[in-house]
C-alpha cells in the first residue's frame, strides 16, 4: 500500500510540474478578425482584445457569436499545445496504464 501511495504522490508531482509548465506558455489567437485572445497552455484566458468596430450596438449579436468562436479556437490551440508539451515531457507515467 505504501508503494501505491508513493506512486500516486510521484504522479501528482508530475502533473503539478506539467501544469506549471503549461501555465507559462501563452498563445495568441487572431483567427477571428478584430478579436485577439491570449490563452495559456492550461486553458486559462489571459486577455481578450476587441477592435472598436465590434463595439457598435448594431454588431452585438454577431460579436457575441464571433467572440465564442474566437474563444473556442484559442482553447483548441491551447489543448494542442498542452498535448505537444505532454508528449515532449514524456507524458504522465501512470503505473498500470502505461507500458
Amino acid at each position: 500500500m505504501f508503494d501505491q501511495m508513493k506512486k500516486l504522490m510521484e504522479l501528482k508531482a508530475q502533473a503539478d510540474k506539467l501544469k506549471k509548465e503549461l501555465e507559462k506558455i501563452v498563445l495568441e489567437c487572431t483567427d477571428v478578425r478584430g478579436i485577439k485572445v491570449k490563452i495559456n497552455g492550461a486553458q486559462m484566458i489571459q486577455a481578450v482584445e476587441v477592435e472598436d468596430s465590434w463595439l457598435d450596438p448594431k454588431q452585438k449579436a454577431r460579436f457575441q457569436v464571433e467572440l465564442v468562436r474566437a474563444l473556442n479556437t484559442a482553447t483548441l490551440k491551447s489543448q494542442k499545445q498542452a498535448a505537444m508539451q505532454m508528449q515532449k515531457s514524456g507524458g504522465l507515467n501512470i503505473p498500470g496504464l502505461t507500458g
